[in-house]
């Protein structure tokens, strides 16, 4: 599993995320520890996923990533000001970031987010011009 956690402490993981690596482990697992003879009918079957966890006694994926998590951001404070990631996790916005073009991926997200509210936007800024017709997405 090193492989899978190569950087894991600077991660944020959704729940999604998080099932996926689950159902990752069990495959993996599933592949180590191999099937099991069924008792009463005398067939082969995969492991359920208590089976596996009793099988297995280290904590799961997703508590591994973020114990290492926890342990990375206990390392931060100790990090130099002019790190990057010290001044993400510690410092302060100053001033006001510009706010430029936004491009053609930034109309189109500025257009639904209108049509969802029922509006019609007119940006003003040379932009397009979006028209809802008072539909939903």
């Amino acid at each position: 599993m090193p492989v899978v956690l190569y950087g894991c402490e600077t991660w944020s993981l959704i729940l999604q995320e998080e099932r996926k690596l689950r159902v990752f482990e069990n495959m993996v697992l599933r592949r180590i520890f191999g099937a099991r003879r069924d008792e009463v009918m005398g067939q082969w079957r995969r492991l359920h996923n208590e089976e596996l966890n009793d099988l297995y006694s280290s904590p799961n994926i997703v508590r591994v990533i973020k114990s290492k998590r926890m342990r990375w951001v206990g390392h931060v404070p100790r990090m130099g000001e002019e790190r990057g990631v010290y001044r993400v996790l510690v410092g302060k916005p100053e001033g006001k970031r510009p706010l430029g073009d936004l491009g053609i991926d930034g109309w189109i997200i500025l257009g639904r987010i209108s049509r969802r509210w029922d509006l019609g936007i007119w940006t003003g800024l040379g932009g397009p011009r979006i028209e809802t017709g008072g539909g939903r997405l």
